[in-house]
């Protein structure tokens, strides 16, 4: 028998901004290894598959990567159809080069399913758009989990010169912060954390650099992950947010065109 491993990218938790692509894995799916925080709806999109998770946690005991990737082979290798669970992208931030590289080296088909990043998705679900003419024509998405990472990449910046999103960086947002100022970057640049975008208890915060390290969040979103926004197009969300729907309104047969 052979198997056949899927590395799917969950998006930002909204079930309903799967791919196409993505549901069908999942429903052919006998074995899955999702990762943290994911929405339990999805995994009801593999109603014949064992679930295991294989989450890592900022603090917590996790579960090694190199074992994920022998899970992963092993599971193929008897013949099982695996799915690979991760939030957002698989290659953006998500390790899934990683078990890629894994794959190949032991002989397992794989395909990889691309998901909407978080790092996109996070703050256009907020109101904010990462890039918008006349206010910022390019964006920059860094690792904020250790500054020895963001650092060199947020000093090379020119000062309001392009929207920074720091992904995994809500312990070290003061840090970001102070980062960017040294930098130059005004302190009233306008900031945003976005807290478990797409999911029911999604919340965002908005302030400026100055602000961004004291940000406090409701009890709601404790334990939610959360995506940094920085930069000029942070004010359009004033507006923006207010506006958008979470759906389209319903249309009557008579009305359809």
């Amino acid at each position: 028998m052979s198997g056949f491993v899927s590395l799917v990218g969950a998006g930002p938790g909204d079930p309903d901004l799967l791919t196409v692509k993505a549901t069908r894995a999942l429903a052919a799916a006998d074995l899955v290894f999702y990762d943290a925080l994911l929405s339990t709806d999805m995994l009801e999109l593999a109603p014949h598959a064992q679930k295991f998770s294989v989450g890592k946690r900022c603090g917590k005991p996790a579960i090694r990567q190199e074992t994920i990737h022998a899970l992963l082979i092993r599971a193929a290798k008897r013949g099982k159809r695996v799915v690979r669970l991760k939030g957002g992208d698989p290659f953006v931030f998500g390790r899934g080069g990683e078990e890629a590289l894994a794959l190949a080296a032991a002989g397992v088909a794989f395909e990889v399913i691309p998901g909407i990043s978080n790092s996109i998705a996070a703050p256009e679900l907020a109101g904010i758009p990462v890039t918008h003419r006349g206010v910022s024509s390019a964006f920059v998405v860094v690792s904020a989990h250790e500054e020895a990472t963001f650092r060199p990449v947020l000093q090379g910046l020119t000062p309001g010169s392009v929207t920074v999103v720091a992904l995994m960086g809500l312990g070290t947002r003061a840090r970001v912060a102070s980062v960017l100022v040294e930098g130059g970057w005004p302190e009233s640049t306008p900031a945003a954390v976005v807290l478990g975008a797409g999911s029911a208890n999604a919340h965002t915060w908005r302030g400026t650099l100055s602000s961004l390290g004291d940000a406090a969040f409701p009890d709601s979103a404790a334990g939610l992950p959360g995506t940094l926004v920085a930069g000029n197009v942070v004010s359009l969300a004033a507006v923006i947010a207010p506006a958008r729907r979470d759906s389209r309104p319903a249309v009557s047969a008579q009305g359809a065109s």
